[in-house]
């Protein structure tokens, strides 16, 4: 099963000071069909205008990953974990019983252009953290690489979830081939470009769903950047 999303499917918020699309419900945005995809329950492309931001607010129970587009987002968190983050690196916040953070754009001039996700964690309580480094670009460019994965799966970042992340970045006409396990669902995402999946044409902000599939092939048009998440 094959389902595809289009990026003008997404429920869409403009703030002035934030523009966001949301995959599935989010704040105002509610579709009954769609509340998540297994443990994946938030995907929001955001646009933060310079100077502004999330202020201090709290999570609890859930992993959230950070992916940055454009710009950069500075974050701090009550268990003083900090760092700016930008197109390349990644970061990876467990909200467990609880958490504080902000999240702002620091530039003056520039605005942030990112993802955030969330996947719901196995169970509730976890301990809090942070978790913010490069990731491996050489290997993103040669296709699939996984970046994220559950605990002890030795993956650079790990999360309290059976969820994997691949990322890939590709050049025009290159191919990225992902052998599937029909008992797992599957979500891509197209984060930057075009991609080509089945004869279908799948631009930024688009998805595809997958499940009871033993095969993934990505073909770019131009350069493009997708996300892949493996979920039980």
């Amino acid at each position: 099963m094959q389902a595809l999303i289009r990026s003008d499917e997404r429920g869409h918020a403009d703030r002035g000071w934030l523009e966001s699309w949301h995959s599935f419900s989010f704040s105002d945005y509610y579709d009954p069909q769609r509340m998540g995809f297994s443990a994946l329950r938030v995907i929001n492309e955001d646009i933060i205008v310079p100077t502004a931001g999330f202020p201090p607010h709290s999570h609890q129970d859930m992993e959230i990953i950070t992916y940055v587009l454009e710009g950069t987002i500075r974050h701090r968190d009550s268990t003083g974990g900090s760092g700016d983050l930008r197109h390349g690196e990644l970061q990876v916040m467990h909200a467990g019983g609880g958490i504080t953070h902000s999240e702002i754009n620091p530039s003056t001039q520039e605005r942030t252009h990112l993802l955030q996700i969330w996947v719901q964690p196995d169970r509730r309580g976890h301990a809090a953290g942070y978790e913010q480094s490069a990731l491996d670009t050489k290997a993103l460019r040669r296709g699939f690489t996984t970046v994220v994965g559950p605990a002890g799966s030795g993956t650079p970042f790990q999360i309290n979830q059976d969820a994997r992340l691949d990322i890939a970045w590709l050049a025009d006409g290159q191919v990225a081939e992902k052998a599937l396990q029909p008992q797992r669902a599957y979500y891509l995402h197209v984060a930057r470009g075009a991609v080509v999946i089945n004869g279908d044409a799948l631009s930024a902000g688009d998805a595809l769903a997958l499940k009871d599939e033993t095969r993934l092939a990505v073909t770019a048009s131009g350069a493009a950047e997708v996300l892949l998440f493996d979920l039980a």
